[in-house]
């Protein structure tokens, strides 16, 4: 059983956790929610604490792979905000030596509103944006175990 990570940087962090039993399904997700981005790393080392560093792998989407930004000043400083996460994240992986991808934002189905992401993935409980980016991360997400 591999525990898959889902983070979407940014000021409310998107979370979520997906499961991979290897049975060839993929990512199934267990959890989508958004935080700090302090607590977030606090809830990557309580998964760690329970499963081991070996079965936890985290998916990053890497901000700074983003060129297109449209919405003005306060976007583009927003934006700004969100490489700047997406730098800490990486650091502090590299830091904890853990396994982690940098995906690039393209790479990632994101946007859904909530019907078409309860569709999609079949989770059913509240989500926001955030969350939502996250989870498609992980979902359906097939590693090697």
């Amino acid at each position: 059983m591999m525990i898959l990570i889902g983070i979407d940087t940014g000021v409310n962090t998107g979370f979520a956790v997906a499961i991979d039993h290897g049975d060839g399904k993929g990512g199934q997700l267990n959890e989508v929610t958004s935080m700090s981005i302090t607590k977030a790393m606090t809830q990557v080392n309580a998964l760690i604490w329970e499963h081991g560093k070996d079965n936890v792998r985290l998916f990053i989407e890497d901000a700074r792979l983003r060129t297109w930004f449209t919405g003005g000043k306060e976007k583009a400083q927003g934006a700004g905000s969100v490489k700047r996460d997406a730098s800490i994240w990486e650091q502090w992986c590299k830091e904890n030596d853990l396994q982690y991808t940098m995906i690039h934002p393209k790479a990632n189905a994101t946007k859904y509103n909530a019907n078409s992401f309860a569709r999609i993935t079949g989770w059913m409980g509240r989500t926001n944006e955030h969350g939502r980016d996250a989870a498609m991360l992980v979902h359906r997400r097939r590693t090697k175990i």
